[in-house]
């Protein structure tokens, strides 16, 4: 092989790995909405607030639907709800527009 083979080669693999680096910026923007993971859009009504594994077999998820919560216990052979109507937590963007109104107010 001489240094022209080499170079080729390089310069396929620099390729490739932006091709894959390109791939993964794509799916990361557009990914979630897409496949309908997390919220939406500003008038989501529905998002995965927190998923817990408690093992290989089963996770606890935290939905958040109509700023109410409900506690799911997710499993290969059912499902069960764990609580539901729990009052949801303000978001932290919401807090810091609440402390930002009122240093503004004053």
């Amino acid at each position: 092989m001489d240094l022209g083979d080499y170079l080729r080669t390089i310069f396929a693999l620099l390729f490739v790995l932006g091709l894959i680096g390109l791939l993964y910026v794509l799916a990361r923007q557009y990914g979630a909405q897409r496949f309908g993971i997390g919220r939406i859009g500003p008038g989501g009504r529905l998002a995965v607030v927190e998923a817990r594994s408690l093992g290989a077999r089963y996770r606890l998820v935290l939905v958040r639907r109509d700023e109410v919560e409900h506690l799911l216990l997710l499993g290969p052979e059912r499902d069960v709800v764990v609580e539901t109507g729990i009052p949801a937590r303000p978001s932290f963007d919401a807090t810091l527009t609440a402390a930002d109104d009122r240093g503004a107010a004053s």
